[in-house]
């Protein structure tokens, strides 16, 4: 059932593993795209004006406040259509938007609003001594936070950030119920097509398994390094 050379029967072995790849590929995206967001809505609710403050506060609010499935089928479908009727009342066609894409998107968008709380919480643990420092000494937004916040914020963060990873390899499951090809969907369709329902869902859960041990093992490796000259929790107490 799983061979993944063998044409006569065919196996399930391949499908599974091009499921794998496309599940990684949209949790990283997501992921990084998180970030992206993360930081700047971070940003945007400590330093911001009101507006923005405002327009970041209602977007972290409605994302966590909304299911995360009923988020995915709203933007997976209506942002897609949302994009195609801007196009053409810009005068183009309509255009075909990847499923890895779209996924990738709207799970980017979803991861966001999570990253943005967890790099807000960070970036308030800073001293605020380092912070007034750096402007004395006259030190620009920018430069400030490449020296000082984001060093300074990661070991606060990474914990938070590392639960948001888990989550993001995860949630791409649910992108199965919009047809993507991901590993949940080619599970359901391997089981399906033998009625080995049991041998294939515990396959799927031991690749979920593995790709979190091994995320583990790198997130602990990267803890150590942001944590480097910093008294461990032991010595702390």
């Amino acid at each position: 059932m799983f061979g993944l050379l063998s044409p006569n029967p065919p196996g399930w072995g391949g499908n599974l593993l091009r499921g794998l790849f496309h599940s990684l590929q949209i949790a990283l995206g997501s992921f990084g795209i998180g970030l992206i967001i993360g930081t700047l809505g971070a940003y945007g609710k400590l330093y911001g004006g009101p507006i923005v403050r405002d327009i970041a506060a209602i977007y972290t609010t409605m994302v966590r406040a909304i299911p995360e499935l009923v988020l995915i089928l709203l933007l997976y479908y209506a942002g897609t259509d949302l994009i195609n009727r801007l196009f053409e009342a810009l005068g183009y066609s309509r255009v075909d938007i990847s499923g890895l894409v779209a996924g990738i998107v709207v799970l980017g968008f979803v991861q966001g609003a999570y990253a943005t709380e967890v790099l807000r919480g960070a970036i308030k643990s800073i001293p605020q001594g380092e912070i007034e420092a750096a402007r004395a000494y006259g030190m620009s937004p920018s430069l400030m936070m490449r020296r000082i916040t984001l060093p300074a914020m990661l070991p606060h963060a990474l914990p938070g950030l590392a639960n948001l990873w888990l989550i993001a390899t995860k949630d791409t499951s649910l992108l199965a119920v919009v047809g993507f090809a991901e590993l949940t969907l080619e599970t359901r369709q391997a089981a399906g097509a033998t009625k080995a329902y049991f041998l294939f869902y515990m396959a799927a859960g031991a690749l979920y398994l593995f790709i979190t041990l091994f995320s583990n093992a790198i997130i602990g490796r990267v803890e150590i390094w942001a944590r480097r000259g910093m008294p461990s929790v032991k010595e702390a107490h």
